[in-house]
């Protein structure tokens, strides 16, 4: 058994928060290079463009990307053989709060969501929004995801029937992407999770989005309907910023989970083309 003390989390914790809001993952950027590199409309060219521009004068600055530093999303992936010792939600809120302050991030979580004397800023970003997971070893994993509201506002989530299928899930997804328009700052990465039930396929489409663009699913079923969503998304003509063109989406992660005979939950969580996170495994 391998003990760690839950105030190691928090350096890490805000270690993640600066550089997942500063720095794009290098897939997310060689994507953009990539359809910037293919597309055709000159609209959407110059947008990418200007995309890509701020992408560099962030990181080479040391500035957000974008000014929605997003709702801080920490994953833990704790391995079997790891005890944490101490408050784990404290040490995490505390890097993100910590890393609130020196990165100079906005702050953007309200105390309510709905009674309006409530409904005030915290200040510091927190809480966090935890997800904690059992995996096999005697690592701990975490990785920071800032999720902006803007591109979270389109997500959506449906209980299919399971006579829809393939079909219904490909419908479904298309709709919700066509109906978020340009509202999600596209070119937008749509995580798609399938199965489970209500809560945990909101879970797996969020999950999706931690994948890097290019990275296939390891099934070959999943991995041709991600290729068929990609392709028939872009299809849409909703382009960079909804100025048309070929580059709606940079690419569609797929996650699965079983499910009851008798359902078939489908949720779709957009994100905008700053698709950000960073890890650290301890």
């Amino acid at each position: 058994m391998r003990i760690i003390n839950a105030a190691d989390l928090t350096p890490v914790v805000k270690r993640l928060c600066i550089k997942a809001n500063t720095s794009l993952p290098a897939g997310v950027r060689a994507a953009l290079e990539g359809f910037r590199a293919r597309e055709s409309w000159p609209a959407a060219r110059q947008v990418l463009d200007r995309i890509i521009e701020n992408y560099g004068l962030a990181e080479a600055g040391g500035m957000p990307i974008c000014q929605d530093t997003g709702a801080a999303c920490v994953f833990l992936d704790i391995g079997s053989d790891v005890h944490l010792e101490g408050d784990v939600r404290a040490a995490v809120d505390e890097g993100v709060r910590q890393g609130c302050r020196e990165g100079r991030l906005r702050t953007s979580m309200a105390f309510d969501p709905l009674n309006p004397p409530g409904r005030v800023n915290t200040g510091d970003n927190t809480p966090a929004l935890l997800y904690l997971d059992i995996v096999g070893g005697d690592r701990l994993t975490v990785t920071v995801a800032p999720k902006g509201a803007g591109s979270e506002n389109m997500s959506r989530l449906k209980m299919l029937s399971p006579a829809e299928g393939r079909e219904g899930v490909i419908d479904f997804v298309l709709a919700a992407v066509e109906e978020a328009g340009p509202n999600p700052c596209p070119p937008v990465v749509v995580g798609v999770g399938i199965g489970g039930n209500f809560d945990k396929a909101a879970l797996l489409a969020k999950k999706a989005l931690l994948r890097s663009p290019g990275e296939s699913h390891a099934d070959p079923y999943y991995a041709e309907l991600e290729a068929e969503l990609l392709q028939k998304i872009n299809a849409l003509g909703i382009g960079p910023q909804g100025f048309g063109g070929f580059t709606t989406a940079l690419s569609v992660a797929c996650e699965k989970a079983p499910t009851h005979i008798a359902s078939l939950p489908c949720a779709v969580n957009l994100n905008c083309h700053v698709c950000r996170h960073a890890g650290e495994v301890l």
